[in-house]
């Protein structure tokens, strides 16, 4: 087997307080703006390194969300807009002003959500790939899906989840050192010690995803508040996302609801476009920092 050390932590980790629940979030001094990064449901901060590490000298932060990584996991229902105003509520806490935002997936959905809650926070967006469906999808909460609560929650060890998944869809397409740093910060210890257990508990990763339609979820109107720049990026071709996790859950004509947003379509690239191309995005965060 192909062994590997453990990987350097990048970032400092501090626990910070919201509300009910307490966020593990990772920040990198550095030079203004601040970058912050939201992650995609599954994931967790770390799987932003290897962008973090292509960008220089600039204050970095990213976090794992709720029912993700280091931080807080309460019981479900997980919705939607709790992740939004989690984002708000710590861009208040750290007294961001002017920051870019970074957010894939469900971390898009929820950056633009935290744009309209604050907006002074913010100078522009870079949403990859997020998880707003045309407006006809929200028509209420989807059946759970089996096969994340089937998920595979037994591990000997991280190096045990990267020898399996290396050279398996999605993850033969990944930057390898992206799923060096998915495998080993993806796990926790299992509560009776024995091994390691996934960091998003997949009860709570089938719930995230059952109210991904919920008419609550519906952030177009939120959308039309945000003034700011906001450059949206799709790859692949768009279905439903429950249908095949590598293809595009974010509507054709998202970009058009903003009041100031382009449109990127990158169609060589799948949903996971920010673990397959780190330096695509670290480029495309570059452009974001320039005035």
């Amino acid at each position: 087997m192909e062994a590997h050390a453990p990987r350097a932590q990048r970032s400092r980790c501090e626990i910070v307080a919201i509300g009910d629940v307490r966020l593990a979030v990772y920040e990198r001094p550095g030079a203004d703006p601040p970058i912050l990064f939201l992650h995609a449901t599954g994931f967790h901060a770390q799987c932003w390194n290897e962008v973090i590490g292509r960008l220089d000298s600039h204050r970095t932060i990213a976090f794992d969300a709720r029912g993700h990584g280091r931080s807080s996991k309460p019981e479900p229902p997980y919705k939607w807009r709790d992740f939004g105003r989690d984002a708000a509520a710590l861009t208040r806490g750290l007294g961001l002003k002017g920051a870019i935002a970074v957010g894939h997936s469900m971390g898009a959905h929820s950056a633009a959500l935290a744009a309209a809650l604050e907006p002074a926070a913010f100078r522009s967006l870079l949403l990859i790939e997020p998880v707003i469906f045309p407006r006809d999808h929200y028509k209420g909460p989807s059946a759970e899906l089996g096969m994340v609560r089937k998920r595979r929650n037994h591990w000997a060890s991280w190096d045990d989840m990267y020898q399996r998944f290396k050279d398996r869809r999605p993850f033969d397409r990944w930057n390898r050192k992206v799923l060096l740093d998915y495998c080993e910060h993806a796990l926790a210890p299992a509560p009776d010690g024995n091994g390691l257990v996934l960091a998003c508990p997949p009860a709570v990763e089938a719930s995230i995803y059952s109210h991904a339609s919920d008419p609550d979820s519906n952030i177009y109107a939120d959308l039309a508040r945000i003034q700011i720049p906001v450059t949206v990026v799709r790859a692949a071709r768009f279905t439903d996302f429950r249908e095949d996790f590598s293809s595009s859950p974010t509507g054709p004509d998202v970009a058009t609801h903003f009041p100031n947003a382009r449109d990127l379509h990158f169609p060589d690239h799948s949903h996971f476009l920010p673990m397959e191309a780190p330096d695509l995005v670290a480029d495309l965060v570059k452009q974001a920092i320039k005035p």
